[in-house]
Formats: C-alpha cells, sequence, structure tokens
C-alpha cells in the first residue's frame, strides 16, 4: 500500500456538503477512503456535491442529520456503519453562522449555539464511534478549530470561545485515548473564502490578506490535505497537536 493511503478506511465529515467540509471530503476520498458526506437541510446541494464526488471516482454516500442532536447522530452512524462499514475517521466540521458582533449584541442562545456545535457535537460523535474504535485499536477524530482562539479576534466572543472549548476539549481526548490507539488533532484554518464569504466586505478580505506572510489565500484543499495526514497511518504517533492552515499568520 502507498504511503498516505486510507483505503479500505471510512471517514465521516461533518457539514460536507460545502466549504471546507467539502473539500476535506474529496481530499480523503482522493487518497482512498470511503465518504459519509453530512449535511443537516439544503438537499439539493447536498446531492450535488455527491455527484461530484462520483465524478471524481470516490466512493460516497449521503446522510442527513443535525450533528448536535444525540438521537440524530446515532441514527446516522448506525446507516453508515450498515451501508460503509465502521467508521474508521471523523472530521467534526459543521458549522452555524458565525457573525461577528459586539458582546453587548450576543444573546446566551448564540453562545449555547456556540459551544453546541463545537463542544456538544465533538463529544456525542466521540461517544457513539470510541466503543468500535477501541475494539479495533485503530481510530482518528480530527477537529477544524480556527486561529481565532490564538489571535483573540473581536468582536467575536462566542466563537472564539466555543473554538478554545472545542481546542481544550481534544487535547485532553488526545491524552485519555493514546492508549487506546485512537489519536485527536486539529486544524486550525486562518480565512479560507469559501461559499459563505462571497458577501464579505472586499475591504475585509483585502485588509487579512495583507497580513498572510505567504501573500496568498488558503485554498479549501490546503484544509482538507492536512485532515488526510491526521487521518493516515503515517501520522498514528501524532496526537493532541494543531496544523495552522494560515500561511504563516500564526507560529505556534
Amino acid at each position: 500500500m502507498p504511503p498516505f493511503s486510507l483505503a479500505n478506511r471510512v471517514a465521516l465529515v461533518t457539514g460536507s456538503s460545502t466549504g471546507l467540509g467539502k473539500a476535506t471530503a474529496a481530499c480523503l476520498g482522493k487518497a482512498g477512503a470511503k465518504v459519509a458526506l453530512n449535511y443537516a437541510n439544503n438537499t439539493s446541494r447536498a446531492d450535488a456535491t455527491l455527484a461530484e464526488l462520483h465524478d471524481a471516482g470516490i466512493t460516497a454516500e449521503l446522510f442527513q442529520a443535525d450533528v448536535t442532536n444525540e438521537a440524530e447522530i446515532n441514527r446516522m452512524i448506525t446507516a453508515i456503519e450498515g451501508s460503509l462499514g465502521p467508521v474508521d475517521i471523523a472530521v467534526v466540521n459543521a458549522t452555524p453562522a458565525q457573525p461577528l458582533k459586539p458582546i453587548e449584541e450576543y444573546d446566551w442562545a448564540f453562545y449555547q449555539q456556540m459551544l453546541d456545535f463545537f463542544i456538544k457535537s465533538p463529544y456525542l460523535l466521540a461517544r457513539r464511534l470510541l466503543p468500535g474504535m477501541k475494539a479495533r485499536g485503530h481510530g482518528r477524530l480530527i477537529n477544524i478549530t480556527s486561529e481565532v482562539f490564538l489571535l483573540g479576534v473581536q468582536p467575536f466572543s462566542a466563537y472564539v470561545a466555543a473554538k478554545g472549548g472545542q481546542v481544550g476539549w481534544s487535547r485532553s481526548m488526545a491524552n485519555e485515548l493514546a492508549p487506546a490507539g485512537i489519536t485527536v488533532n486539529m486544524i486550525a484554518p486562518g480565512w479560507v473564502p469559501v461559499e459563505r464569504h462571497e458577501n464579505d466586505p472586499q475591504e475585509d478580505k483585502d485588509d487579512y490578506l495583507a497580513s498572510v506572510p505567504m501573500g496568498r489565500w488558503g485554498t479549501p484543499e490546503d484544509v482538507g490535505w492536512a485532515a488526510a495526514y491526521f487521518a493516515s497511518d503515517e501520522a498514528a504517533f501524532v496526537t493532541g497537536q494543531t496544523i495552522a492552515v494560515n500561511g504563516g499568520k500564526t507560529v505556534w
């Protein structure tokens, strides 16, 4: 088997009908994994993504679920296991809208939504997947975090706080699960323009790009191939780590 092959692995990517999740699913599929695409609401967009992956020769299936809901997660994982096989790799990518607001304009319901996506969802997915991963002595949990935690970006307190919680959870779980042969790692992208950024102010984009030492925008595939590395057997001795995919904007 060639290096970095994911042949015979099953990978779940949450929130993978668009954006970073879509590119990550494609990269894992190109590396040989069977891919479980997840989406919450937009069926036509998800169907189009599935067709793109099939056209690229990737084995993939589509699974609808709200990944902040325990019953829906359990139903989805059971369906994946019955169709593609046991999940070896889980990339926690799903995210809600992320408006920047002064703290006075957030309410607790919005904070709670951030916590649900970035702490509750990884927790629920891990709870469902870990018995099988432990039994097989192998597993890869990959959390998509963000550079905003290290940078303390403002006015963005709800998102930054939840991402900080996700980082802490991932680090603790990395130590807890290492004896079982399960790794827990993080990818911290910078601002990578995808579909939901189409209407962002050009001035904001220009200012951000000017701050990137590499002098270019990141691409969704930059994030996807980082995930493929963490998912590989070659990364079996790497856990609790973060790859910042942001052209050198943060160095840690």
